[in-house]
C-alpha cells in the first residue's frame, strides 16, 4: 500500500518522507516508511503536515512515543511549520504494506 500524498509541494513532501525514513519500529530494523506505517501525508499551503500512520500492532511497546517522535522529526524539515500525527488501526498492518525494499531486507522476498 502506498501512501496518500496530498500536497502542492513536490520538494517538501519528499524532505519530510526522508524524515520519516529516519524514524524506526523498535521491534523491525527498517523505516517506517518502508514499513507501510505511513497511510497518508498532507501538507496545506501553511506548509503543516498532517500523517496518518498505523502500528505493526496495537500492542507496540513505543504505541505512546513513536507518534511524538515522528512530529519532532519532521518538525525539523526546513520549511515545516508544524507536524500533526494521528495513528489509526484501519486498515490493519500487514507485511505486504512493505516495500520491496524491505521485503527483501527481512527476508520476505
Amino acid at each position: 500500500m502506498d501512501a496518500n500524498i496530498v500536497s502542492n509541494y513536490p520538494e517538501l513532501t519528499q524532505a519530510v518522507i526522508d524524515a520519516l525514513k529516519t524514524c524506526y519500529d523498535p521491534e523491525i530494523p527498517v523505516d517506517i516508511w518502508e514499513l507501510g506505517l505511513i497511510y497518508e501525508i498532507a501538507i496545506n499551503d501553511d506548509k503543516e503536515v498532517k500523517l496518518l500512520m498505523t502500528l505493526t500492532s496495537p500492542n507496540c511497546p513505543v504505541a505512546e512515543s513513536l507518534p511524538a517522535d515522528i512530529s519532532d522529526k519532521v518538525r525539523t524539515v526546513r520549511g515545516v511549520k508544524g507536524c500533526d500525527v494521528k495513528v489509526t488501526f484501519e486498515p490493519p498492518w500487514m507485511k505486504e504494506m512493505m516495500s520491496e525494499v524491505a521485503q527483501l531486507e527481512l527476508g520476505f522476498m
